[in-house]
């Protein structure tokens, strides 16, 4: 055996190989990153600072941002607090991210070809707030 072949070690990725090219399995929306984009969305046509909304919500600014990204699943106190500070009730957050699912459900159901099953006995997402 040559010194070039003892120094040679099996190299294991760290990250998984990359999708083959063509279109990506789609996946189920997480309900934190429809609730975030809520937030968010509703945060910016108001055109208010991340700090002013937490501020009135009582929540730290880092914390309010990382719920606006999807990388936290805030308790329903939370979200109520943020939508408080928003001039929005829990219910109409629940409501707008609602539509986004049914939106996001839809176009899933429709890029698969597989038609969409309903949620409830009426045929659609039902929630309860």
């Amino acid at each position: 055996m040559t010194i070039r072949a003892t120094n040679q070690a099996r190299v294991i990725p760290l990250r998984p190989f990359p999708a083959p090219p063509g279109p990506a399995p789609s996946r189920e929306p997480l309900w934190r990153d429809l609730v975030g984009d809520v937030l968010r969305r509703e945060r910016l046509s108001q055109g208010r600072t991340l700090k002013d909304v937490a501020d009135a919500a009582r929540i730290s600014m880092a914390y309010l941002s990382e719920v606006e990204r999807g990388r936290k699943e805030a308790s329903s106190e939370v979200l109520a607090a943020a939508a408080q500070a928003l001039g929005l009730s829990l219910a109409d957050v629940l409501a707008l991210a609602q539509g986004e699912l049914i939106r996001l459900s839809g176009a899933r159901s429709r890029s698969t070809g597989r038609p969409g099953r309903p949620a409830g006995p009426m045929g659609g997402v039902r929630l309860a707030a």
